[in-house]
């Protein structure tokens, strides 16, 4: 039986949609943040609004409605660092993207806890992906799984500068077979908006764990800066500024490259 927090939309289409980072359901933790405010600073805002249109292609979705707060599901589940040497959150983070304390002194999950928390909700999340990947394997020779992300323009606790537009990440080329890449790429080129494959984010446990080529599954991180489809306050933002609501006027033109390259993915794999 399928959690609530957790929806499964199939298609038939070989393309898989994860959708890890928009939920915004603390599961009971709202007393032990230091507020609900900073326990959803660094939801991916609005990405399930941006992709909305990916069912209407075929595409099978898959979404938590849990927050990263409670668990992140694209994380290592041992807790190993997937960038190791860099700053990051962890797999139950404990601190925001800026370094923030996330709980009150003394309520920071145990380790029984994120076990408990990963039964619960990571374990769920992945299974239906697989289930999804092994359904879609049955009716064609490659699928591809595209896992959906957004993220500040400016985290200097996470990278220098500000962040491309368009980060895609394919494990530096492992998670996918070379000829995705490059037409993905060549949309992203076509843009005029700043982008990079596989620098700051080179995709998370999702993209490495799932995507084997050789066995037909393609896998694709895209990381989209925020400004690319909404307005960003300055620095870290405030309670009364962040997040900007969602404006499809706004987020009209990039929505338009993310749906070619939905596209793109299915032709691709269909070829």
């Amino acid at each position: 039986m399928t959690p609530s927090w957790l929806t499964v939309t199939q298609g038939t289409a070989p393309l898989l949609v994860s959708i890890p980072h928009t939920g915004i359901d603390l599961a009971g933790l709202d007393s032990r943040l230091v507020s609900t405010w900073l326990g959803r600073r660094d939801c991916d805002w609005w990405i399930d609004k941006l992709y909305d249109f990916a069912a209407d292609l075929g595409a099978t979705v898959v979404h938590t409605a849990i927050s990263r707060t409670v668990i992140d599901v694209n994380r290592d589940p041992s807790g190993v660092s997937l960038y190791p040497g860099q700053a990051t959150t962890t797999l139950c983070p404990t601190d925001t993207f800026d370094g923030d304390p996330l709980y009150r002194m003394g309520d920071e999950p145990t380790p029984s806890e994120i076990d408990e928390r990963r039964e619960t909700y990571f374990v769920p999340y992945h299974d239906a992906l697989q289930a999804e990947i092994d359904r879609l394997r049955g009716m064609h020779e490659n699928i591809v799984l595209y896992d959906c992300h957004s993220i500040r323009s400016v985290l200097p606790r996470l990278f220098e500068g500000t962040l491309p537009v368009f980060n895609l990440g394919t494990n530096d080329g492992r998670s996918t077979d070379p000829s995705l890449q490059e037409r993905v790429t060549e949309i992203l080129a076509a843009t005029g908006e700043s982008w990079v494959v596989n620098g700051r984010f080179k995709g998370g446990w999702i993209t490495r764990h799932f995507g084997r080529p050789e066995n037909g599954v393609h896998a694709l991180q895209m990381e989209l800066s925020n400004r690319g489809y909404m307005r960003e306050p300055n620095k870290k933002g405030s309670p009364e500024n962040w997040p900007e609501p969602y404006d499809p006027s706004y987020a009209a033109p990039i929505r338009a490259t993310l749906k070619t390259i939905l596209e793109t993915a299915i032709d691709w794999a269909g070829r």
